[in-house]
């Protein structure tokens, strides 16, 4: 049975990961007989929104603590992610991804990734075990993978602009399809940078995780 780490980034579509993008993700994984392990960075928030309202709360939370919301408590700290253990690497959306896995949605071009998330994922890249990053994930792609590294958020122009600048080569993908990455293994789709139902974000995730299985 192949097995796939998916990293999560807290619970909730403007401060944590996409929940819908990542239960459609661990569906598929199960649906196609493999097993996942969902793994998250045991560190603070950038934020805490309220999801009613769009206002800042207060006190922050954990992204682990969080994540674990959506794995039904069955997480693993970040740290403990082994590659060996793994044929393939997922990361759902959410903004979670561009502002606690990585500084992205602060900083655009000039942006890093978080020291533990940039060292499991190069992890999969030095092992061309193959990866999927969903929605605004892919952004983090030229930071792990280098220059020249092929990805999609959709078509948004100034994403794409700074995902160009960052090193990659963005292409235009619609909501249903995937970018392929074949040299380095990596799949991108856009799901809810694009979708505008859950049927939508389904059709390009089922297709990424079907792709990602296949490559490993």
């Amino acid at each position: 049975m192949k097995k796939v780490a998916v990293v999560l980034s807290g619970c909730g579509v403007f401060d944590g990961a996409e929940i819908t993008e990542s239960v459609l993700t661990l569906l598929h994984i199960a649906k196609a007989g493999a097993h996942y392990q969902c793994f998250a960075p045991d560190i603070e928030q950038m934020h805490t929104l309220n999801h009613l309202t769009g206002e800042e709360m207060s006190p922050n939370r954990n992204v682990l603590v969080e994540s674990a919301r959506i794995a039904r408590g069955e997480i693993q700290p970040l740290t403990e992610l082994n590659v060996a253990d793994f044929d393939a690497l997922i990361l759902p959306g959410g903004f979670g991804a561009a502002k606690n896995l990585s500084d992205f949605a602060v900083k655009g071009a000039q942006a890093t990734v978080e020291p533990q998330v940039l060292s499991a994922c190069q992890a999969f890249a030095d092992e061309k075990k193959p990866a999927g990053y969903v929605c605004i994930a892919p952004a983090m792609l030229p930071l792990i993978y280098g220059q020249g590294v092929q990805g999609t958020i959709g078509n948004d122009a100034d994403t794409a602009a700074a995902i160009n600048a960052l090193g990659g080569e963005h292409l235009a993908c619609a909501v249903d399809d995937i970018v392929i990455d074949t040299e380095r293994k990596v799949v991108s789709t856009p799901a809810y940078m694009l979708a505008q139902s859950i049927v939508e974000a389904d059709a390009g995730i089922s297709k990424l995780v079907q792709q990602v299985l296949s490559m490993s």
